[in-house]
């Protein structure tokens, strides 16, 4: 096996004396996990952090063995989240749940634009926008997305307003307003591709891809919950 193509790096652990096992978010491989040669060196010590964008060439003798990768270093976006606390965590939670949620070596098809937006807006004041679409589409990536077209109560498709954290089925307003303390609200800005939502409606959809991505993803597969994903959106202002 034998391939090129770019990634962000998600996850490095040492192995060995100067050699790591890196994991990479790619754009036409999905996740890529493999061994890199001297990676400790002081020279590339700079190469090697989360959320730097690399390109690599990755190649195993046997399908089965774990993949060897030489990396050299495309955009060193690591730089542009460490002045800054909010987007540390948001690029720490980022790199936990592609760790944890994606699939070796499979495509991500468009959830990778999202990943892609995520880093290169960093600088934008919306850029926890961004990163909310990212989980949105994770969810849908994994197939345990939520069901938005209608309401579960009636069936229309009409003035959905809520989301019920029991079926992740759109409710209508009419259905769901005795109980809206008890339902997520409708992430109408992301349905409609609108990049700038109200903190509310944004700190409640982060709120929600939480609970579902720990109800649908984490608890089903009996892994823990990152730590560093927990109450993100209370950094919202």
């Amino acid at each position: 096996m034998q391939f090129q193509d770019e990634g962000y790096i998600v996850n490095i652990r040492k192995h060995g004396e100067s050699g790591v096992i890196l994991t990479l978010v790619s754009r036409l491989h999905g996740k890529v996990t493999g061994y890199v040669r001297g990676a400790l060196g002081k020279r590339k010590l700079s190469i090697f952090q989360l959320g730097n964008l690399v390109d690599f060439e990755a190649y195993s003798r046997v399908d089965n063995n774990m993949l060897t990768l030489r990396v050299e270093l495309k955009t060193p976006f690591a730089v542009r989240f460490l002045g800054d606390a909010n987007k540390l965590q948001a690029l720490t939670s980022f790199c936990a749940l592609s760790s944890f949620c994606m699939p070796e070596l499979q495509n991500l098809e468009r959830l990778y634009y999202y990943v892609d937006s995520f880093f290169n807006l960093i600088d934008e004041d919306n850029w926890l926008v961004h990163y909310s679409y990212f989980e949105f589409y994770l969810l849908e990536f994994l197939g345990v997305g939520l069901d938005l077209s209608e309401c579960a109560v009636t069936g229309s498709s009409e003035n959905l307003a809520y989301v019920s954290p029991k079926s992740g089925k759109a409710v209508c307003a009419e259905a769901g307003f005795a109980y809206r303390n008890r339902l997520y609200r409708y992430p109408h800005f992301i349905l409609e591709q609108n990049y700038h939502p109200t903190d509310e409606e944004l700190a409640d959809l982060l709120k929600m891809c939480e609970f579902f991505l720990y109800k649908n993803f984490f608890a089903t597969h009996n892994l823990k919950f990152p730590e560093c994903r927990v109450n993100l959106a209370t950094i919202i202002k």
